[in-house]
């Protein structure tokens, strides 16, 4: 090879170690993602093991993930829009640490005062990882895929990594809590473990934000021009399709353990993992329908398996119970992914991480407000009149805002 053609060919051997670079820290951040998503969920079948150490009922359980819905809220209010500013990295990394310092909470603190502050703590994490994550997705496979412009694969990826580390979390505790020594021990400290590696992979991984490139500081939330219409149904959707998952999450292992009378941890994390696995599936199986399929399979799924977990709990079986979890979970999934996609599309480029953060602040206040109302209501109406008046609500919520997000502009 001549200087000269060597000359020539430095710039694009350099571009391509930089698409590559960009391509591992796209796989680097989908992977730190679901590990934080997983840990959201961890607890899910150890409910019953903590309730028995620290002597509380199912409405202790309701208030401790609760926590972790106003954790999440915080998180993504106060820090949810930084990455827009700061840098992508610079906030993935916090949120790695901020799970760290939850998992020694609960090792170490083992009361319902530790219980809680460790939830906290949990969904303050979540709150910085899950808007910026999506935000560092798409910026990520941009910057190495720059010929596949609207490409779906980073708003799949994101999706499938929220969901599917949710149904990762109940799957791996219960097969720990099984068969692995001190099952409230063991589960947070590996997840630390894994958390620490991620910490070192995410800051070998390039930033997409160019701190001194905008003139201004982006604002917090800052929509397109005819956008908040669009983003008001999607988040409204996005509500209603994360008070399903939430029902689950809280509440799922103590209706295996309580009304199906099964003491495994396992089992008792078969529930939360079926209605995030079948989420993650149907979003994957699905992933070429256009937003307004999506959304109309979606809300037919969804008021199908409701219906299906009132049966269930009149009929009390596993398979009923675990059949009704996985379709109204792939109906939510569903309706997550399209919500998410016309929120991102509402946001001017700016202000993704900001807008997103909003949407997810929405989306976990209906993972939270809805099951305490469950909990308190049963408490004195029973467990089965209160089921079916959450179904019907739910569904009726979810039909009137995937009503609302068909007829916004560019829903198509």
């Amino acid at each position: 090879m001549t200087p000269s053609t060597a000359v020539r060919e430095r710039p694009r051997v350099v571009e391509r170690a930089t698409r590559a670079a960009h391509a591992r820290g796209f796989w680097f951040v989908a992977v730190a993602f679901t590990v934080l998503m997983a840990f959201g969920t961890l607890p899910t079948p150890l409910w019953p093991l903590f309730a028995e150490r620290d002597d509380f009922g199912s409405t202790v359980v309701t208030i401790a993930f609760a926590a972790m819905v106003v954790g999440a809220a915080a998180g993504f209010l106060l820090f949810g829009h930084l990455s827009d500013r700061l840098g992508r990295r610079r906030v993935v990394v916090p949120a790695l640490l901020t799970l760290v310092t939850a998992s020694l909470v609960l090792v170490l603190w083992p009361s319902v005062s530790g219980l809680l502050a460790g939830r906290v703590l949990t969904g303050l994490a979540v709150g910085l990882m899950a808007s910026t994550a999506t935000a560092y997705l798409g910026d990520l496979h941009q910057q190495a895929y720059p010929e596949r412009p609207g490409s779906a694969t980073p708003g799949l990826v994101a999706a499938v990594a929220n969901l599917g580390g949710l149904a990762l979390g109940p799957l791996a505790a219960g097969v720990l809590a099984q068969w692995a020594p001190s099952p409230l021990v063991t589960p947070f400290a590996l997840f630390a473990a894994a958390a620490l590696v991620l910490v070192i992979l995410v800051l070998r991984s390039p930033e997409t934000v160019d701190r001194g490139a905008a003139s201004e500081v982006p604002a917090r939330f800052a929509l397109r021009p005819g956008g908040g219409r669009r983003f008001a149904a999607a988040a409204s959707t996005g509500f209603f399709s994360f008070a399903v998952m939430g029902f689950f999450s809280s509440l799922g292992a103590v209706v295996v353990h309580d009304v199906l009378g099964i003491s495994s941890p396992l089992v008792a994390g078969l529930a939360p993992f079926s209605v995030f696995a079948a989420s993650a599936v149907a979003q994957i199986a699905l992933r070429h329908l256009s937003p307004v399929r999506m959304l109309v399979s979606g809300v037919v799924l969804f008021p199908a398996g409701l219906t299906l977990t009132a049966v269930a709990l009149f009929h009390p079986t596993l398979w009923l119970y675990l059949t009704a979890a996985a379709i109204a979970g792939a109906g939510a999934g569903l309706l997550f992914k399209a919500s998410v996609g016309q929120s991102a599309g509402a946001a001017r480029p700016t202000s993704r991480a900001g807008v997103l953060a909003v949407f997810f602040v929405i989306a976990y206040l209906g993972m939270g407000l809805p099951s305490i109302a469950f909990s308190v209501v049963s408490k004195h109406l029973g467990l089965h009149p209160t089921m079916i008046g959450f179904a019907v609500a739910l569904s009726v919520g979810a039909i009137a805002a995937v009503a609302a997000s068909t007829r916004s502009p560019r829903s198509q």
